[in-house]
């Protein structure tokens, strides 16, 4: 027999709370406390503030015909959390309504492509910058070309004085002995070139050491002292050892009329260690050579030379039939060479390989105190041109020779200087 309380009146609903029951309460009711969903039950309602349960007969409406009574929260969808009471069946949010129902928006692929490519030219243009400024830093700028006195006019282009010393600074006994270059003290010129730049494209020509020039007037690039010329004639690289580069650049203008707008100088250690910095320069080699004053056993035919290798072959002349005209030409060729492998996207693109030859070269580099990274960048990409059939490569004309120097031919030197400095298109060989 069911002893379920008929009522829920404090009257009549006794202390029994189900089958069996003594009258004690279940442990959850001694726990538990009720909580009420709903709002409280209105001014005569059941006793005992128990809301009434709603009816869901016909489709779930009460007597009333709507939701009167209890509202366990369920039925407006609150209890998701939906704004407005929709719950996540609600036909105006397409099944998707409220806060977390809503479909995400579609993303905004141009704001994100703007903002991706301002971020990558803004670390682009900051590495670029700190590059810039990192490598200006490293430049040497120890020729004061404003103590060269009595200077020719500028002409159109710009004229570079490219020389290659044998200065052994910085060198260990390991280094000279592995690089055959000797222990003699102080520097001389091991080669000298005059590079041309303009509109009319570029022009290389080598000054063999052993030229015949003239010592001008000059003045002393660390006494201040004025020196004056004598005619005495000597070696072009006597100048050189004389008082360095800037009485080098004062006898060259004195003798061609040509003026020097930049000079670079590089040593025997800083060239090696260029090239290795590359990963070796190709080229193309016309005879076997083997010479044990320069250290050179290389082999006729196309080939990748090493620091080493490549310093042995610009600094050969005993094995050469031409002896230094010979030499030159090796110079100017293996220098093109170089600048064509620095300027390949190789070696620009690549952090791994541009970073340690612009470290290399700029570390041995001496230039003049007006040079600039891009006077230089303009210089190696002339050179580049050379290499590439778009410039003139040639010794300074010779017509014999005196006392065991070589004698410029004057008049082709005249018609060459007179087409440098205006521009022109070379039409002089060094034949």
């Amino acid at each position: 027999m069911n002893d379920w309380p008929q009522g829920w009146s404090d009257d009549n609903r006794g202390t029994r709370y189900g089958r069996g029951s003594s009258g004690a309460q279940p442990e959850s009711a001694r726990v538990m406390r009720q909580v009420r969903r709903g709002p409280s039950a209105p001014p005569g309602g059941p006793p005992g503030g128990v809301p009434q349960q709603p009816s869901y007969v016909n489709g779930g409406q009460g007597d009333a015909g709507g939701y009167d009574g209890y509202d366990s929260g369920y039925n407006t969808g609150q209890v998701y959390g939906a704004p407005g009471g929709r719950g996540p069946g609600d036909a105006s949010g397409g099944g998707g309504g409220g806060a977390m129902g809503e479909p995400r928006p579609a993303p905004d692929w141009r704001r994100r492509i703007k903002i991706t490519s301002i971020t990558v030219v803004t670390v682009l243009l900051a590495t670029t910058v700190g590059t810039y400024f990192w490598a200006d830093s490293k430049l040497n700028r120890e020729v004061d070309l404003s103590k060269v006195i009595d200077r020719p006019e500028a002409g159109e282009g710009t004229n570079y004085l490219i020389v290659g010393s044998d200065s052994r600074e910085g060198m260990s006994a390991e280094d000279k002995k592995e690089l055959h270059t000797g222990s003699a003290e102080g520097k001389r010129t091991d080669s000298m070139m005059i590079l041309h730049t303009g509109d009319n494209g570029s022009t290389l020509v080598s000054l063999p050491r052993d030229s015949d020039v003239e010592i001008p007037t000059f003045k002393g690039s660390e006494s201040g002292k004025t020196y004056q010329g004598t005619g005495r004639h000597t070696k072009l690289n006597a100048a050189y050892a004389e008082d360095g580069p800037e009485l080098l650049v004062r006898t060259v203008e004195f003798n061609t009329g040509l003026r020097i707008d930049h000079y670079v100088e590089i040593g025997f250690a800083g060239f090696a260690n260029i090239v290795d910095a590359v990963g070796g320069v190709e080229i193309d080699i016309p005879q076997d050579i083997k010479d044990t004053k320069s250290g050179a056993n290389l082999k006729k035919g196309k080939q990748t030379l090493n620091g080493e290798e490549a310093l042995a072959f610009v600094r050969t002349r005993y094995a050469l039939a031409g002896s230094d005209l010979d030499r030159t030409k090796n110079q100017q060729k293996f220098l093109s060479a170089l600048a064509n492998q620095v300027a390949t996207p190789g070696t620009v693109l690549n952090p791994f390989k541009l970073y340690p030859t612009m470290g290399a070269g700029l570390d041995s580099l001496i230039v003049d105190k007006d040079m600039g990274l891009f006077d230089l960048a303009s210089m190696f990409w002339a050179m580049k041109g050379v290499s590439g059939g778009d410039g003139t490569s040639m010794n300074m004309p010779i017509s014999g020779s005196t006392g065991g120097n070589l004698v410029w031919d004057k008049a082709k030197v005249k018609t060459l200087v007179e087409q440098l400095k205006n521009d022109e298109k070379v039409t002089v060989s060094s034949d």
